[in-house]
């Protein structure tokens, strides 16, 4: 077949292809054309899922009458002038092929009236490479794009489409990412005339947590721990749930760079390690955040839809994230639900038993107190004693977790605080306690080698050896000692001291794999506390062991006292509290 130059309309339609995959794909680029002419409401009508039709209007500056032609030309655009505006890039659309990619697609018709213009003009195109005569037309400031009958020229496209229901599910999920990247701006969406969402502008921190609940839900919002990290250029916040707020699927992950949402494996990797050792296996962690950084220090224009980005200094930029969701989860004791302690209140006559005197509950609580302390500072196991009750001295305050009134069927401590019950699960709870001293003390102490008795030769690539020669002081400082024998050949002389017995091939295979990846690695150290979290479980009180209220009571001070100590090293909760208003509606009072 000969070599021949394509028709406009045919170069169009595989433009098309690029960022036109389905009616969601229509709405992003409209919605985002919209948002760089500083529109402060956009408006979204859909019929029968967008295939049928979709308006996007807004209030932003307008196009002039003189240009209105030009924005349904192939590469013409307002938003980058030469070269170095895409090392810079602020706008969220830039390629100038939008527009013009629908139109071929599609019937389409726009509507716009400049800011500085007395009145509104609209042109029209059909699906070929023809675009009509602008005319005059009634419309307020801003812009209105209707696009009707998507794909209708283009019938092996159009099967691929799904059922009007799915079709919407996409804008409809669009739709949300879009309006928590824009709290400023308000939106609504329409589907077969029936309103979905209408979400006004956000001025405030309160009016952005509504916005919240209208789309994620309240419970994320309860669970939810606010993020502020900022260092030089960087600056990280959002919201990110709770451990125990984890989900099945990773259906609740919003990151935006410059609020552009990404999906990144730079990003996901550096999220997963700063919820390491708090997150239950399987499960996927919930957030909404938003990294901003210099424009000049993030690559955006590396794939058609915009979804990928390129980090200048990637290993900058995920130890920032990894460091500032560590910070934040761990806070995750219970201190941070609580302010501060909680006052006692006025007690009122269907809780007159509020106050915080003790009274022991005859339920076999064995061992003494100075057994269970002195079991915290050795990690040694208790042995029973004789049975005691303990007298409390009153107090104007009560700590979060509040006072140890009994233990149920020797794994669970029940509790008193101003709020009502709280149940703590004693094992989970000290092994989360044993655990973050292990990792101090380890911290404190750093990374001992021990030197294998026989070397591990293991065979990898040119590349991979060369690698190992990169990063040899990394190495060293996770206390792996690796020499190259050849051009493709390795010998690992020694691992860290707790990890004798290890894979030694393994682990440098996998630390490889990283090195090419990320630029850096946490492998050693995710090894190094897994063997840790062993210990402490290990080493932590086990079921069925009768503690004293006094026993109790040091446990419960060292939760406020621990860092992530809402759940245990495998994502579980260690506690819960029960409100008494909660208390009251399971016995039905006051009905």
């Amino acid at each position: 077949m000969p070599i021949r130059i394509l028709p406009p309309q045919l170069i169009n339609q595989i433009a098309a292809g690029e960022v036109v995959e389905r009616p969601a794909s229509v709405v992003k680029e409209l919605v985002e054309n919209s948002l760089d002419a500083s529109a402060r409401q956009i408006d979204i009508e859909v019929e029968q899922g967008g295939i049928k039709r979709i308006l996007v209007r807004d209030d932003g500056v307008g196009i002039a009458k003189q240009e209105l032609t030009l924005a349904l030309s192939r590469h013409a655009t307002s938003k980058v002038s030469e070269f170095r505006d895409l090392e810079s890039l602020r706008s969220m659309g830039f390629r100038g092929e939008a527009l013009p990619s629908i139109s071929s697609v599609s019937r389409l018709r726009l509507i716009s009236r400049h800011q500085e213009a007395d009145e509104a003009w609209e042109v029209t195109g059909d699906g070929s490479d023809k675009v009509s005569a602008a005319k005059p037309a009634a419309h307020p400031q801003g812009s209105s794009v209707e696009v009707c009958d998507l794909f209708f020229n283009t019938p092996a496209r159009r099967k691929f489409l799904r059922t009007d229901k799915t079709e919407f599910n996409h804008i409809s999920s669009l739709f949300q990412r879009l309006a928590l990247a824009h709290f400023e701006v308000g939106f609504s969406l329409h589907h077969n005339r029936r309103r979905v969402y209408s979400l006004p502008p956000c001025s405030d921190r309160a009016e952005r947590e509504r916005r919240i609940v209208e789309l994620l839900g309240a419970e994320f919002l309860d669970h939810a721990l606010a993020l502020e990290e900022r260092a030089g250029e960087l600056c990280l916040s959002g919201w990110v749930a709770r451990p125990s707020f984890s989900r099945s699927q990773a259906d609740m992950q919003y990151f935006y760079v410059n609020q552009r949402m990404v999906r990144d494996k730079l990003v996901t990797h550096a999220i997963r390690q700063g919820y390491q050792d708090v997150l239950y296996h399987g499960r996927h962690p919930a957030y909404l955040l938003f990294l901003d950084l210099d424009p000049s220090k993030v690559d955006v224009n590396v794939h058609p839809t915009k979804h990928e980005v390129r980090f200048r200094d990637s290993r900058s930029v995920h130890d920032f994230i990894y460091r500032g969701l560590h910070r934040v989860l761990a806070q995750t004791r219970p201190q941070s639900v609580y302010d501060s302690a909680v006052e006692i209140p006025t007690p009122v006559a269907e809780h007159q038993s509020a106050p915080p005197q003790q009274q022991g509950m005859n339920l076999g609580l064995a061992e003494r107190p100075a057994a269970y302390r002195a079991a915290f500072a050795t990690q040694q196991p208790m042995h029973a004693e004789t049975n005691r009750e303990v007298d409390l001295p009153r107090t104007e305050q009560v700590p979060p977790l509040g006072f140890a009134i009994g233990q149920l069927h020797g794994v669970y401590i029940l509790a008193q605080n101003g709020e009502g019950l709280v149940l703590v699960d004693m094992h989970a709870a000290h092994e989360r306690i044993t655990y973050e001293r292990f990792k101090q003390t380890y911290s404190g102490d750093g990374i001992t080698s021990q030197p294998l008795l026989v070397p591990v030769t293991v065979a990898v690539s040119p590349a991979e050896a060369d690698r190992v020669e990169e990063f040899q002081p990394l190495l060293k400082q996770i206390g792996i000692e690796v020499s190259r024998m050849g051009r493709d050949s390795l010998a690992i002389r020694a691992i860290p001291a707790l990890l004798r017995g290890a894979d030694a091939e393994r682990l440098l295979r996998d630390l490889l794999s990283d090195l090419a990846e990320y630029g850096h690695s946490d492998r050693m150290r995710v090894e190094i506390e897994r063997v840790l979290a062993t210990m402490a479980c290990h080493g932590s009180v086990r079921a069925n062991r009768r503690l004293e209220l006094d026993e109790m009571n040091a446990l419960l001070r060292d939760m406020e006292k621990t860092e992530r100590a809402d759940q245990c090293n495998h994502g579980r909760p260690t506690w819960v509290q029960l409100s008494l208003n909660e208390l009251d509606r399971l016995f039905l009072r006051g009905r």
